[in-house]
């Protein structure tokens, strides 16, 4: 028997999110903000607009598959505050420690891995292939882009995103609101609300 799941953002990470949930034994429905001037995303239809959505009082399962953290924060605040049920996708092919805590409204995509006594906010993004190493904090709405490598005991802070291909040496800490550049080498903390980048990465 099939569920019914409702997506909301219709995007090229919606459409893995998608692909993810139909693996996963549910039935899509996508909602989008760019409704009705966009209708359709690959064969899937769009039923309306966030707003449509909430309108509908009828709270089913939902996630929440835009990568901007800032809006996806807003979203999910919004989803709550009307009683939906936000769950949590995670791809068959991911690997999570029986130890590791992943909060609701996460996503975790192929090939991930979450080690042992990692843990993973409310809202966010292990994209694929990442690395989360053991005792790793990932605060709400962060945003672990594809092949990064977080090693043991790294916090990354809420709605900081940390960028395609990057490397965490163990025990660094990045601030909330950071936006860490794709291939960078970070080996000292970063302070909240910083952009850096490079290897090693530094402030910009």
């Amino acid at each position: 028997m099939t569920k019914e799941l409702a997506i909301v953002g219709a995007s090229g990470h919606g459409k893995i999110v998608a692909d993810i949930a139909e693996q996963l034994g549910f039935t899509v429905n996508f909602y989008d903000d760019a409704y009705p001037s966009k209708t359709q995303i690959e064969h899937w239809p769009i039923h309306g607009t966030c707003a449509n959505l909430v309108a509908l009082n009828n709270p089913i399962s939902v996630v929440v598959a835009i990568g901007n953290n800032k809006i996806r924060h807003q979203k999910v605040t919004l989803l709550q505050q009307n009683n939906f049920d936000l769950i949590t996708l995670i791809h068959p092919t991911a690997i999570i420690s029986q130890y590791a805590v992943i909060a609701e409204g996460a996503v975790v995509f192929a090939g991930a891995i979450i080690n042992a006594f990692a843990k993973v906010g409310v809202g966010c993004i292990i994209n694929t292939a990442a690395v989360i190493e053991h005792d790793c904090i990932i605060d709400d709405f962060a945003h672990i882009c594809p092949n990064v490598a977080l090693a043991g005991g790294v916090t990354v802070g809420n709605k900081s995103w940390v960028g395609i291909g990057s490397q965490v040496k163990q025990l660094i800490t990045i601030g909330d609101n950071c936006l860490i550049g794709a291939g960078s080498t970070v080996v000292k903390n970063i302070p909240d609300n910083i952009t850096a980048y490079g290897s090693p990465a530094v402030s910009r």
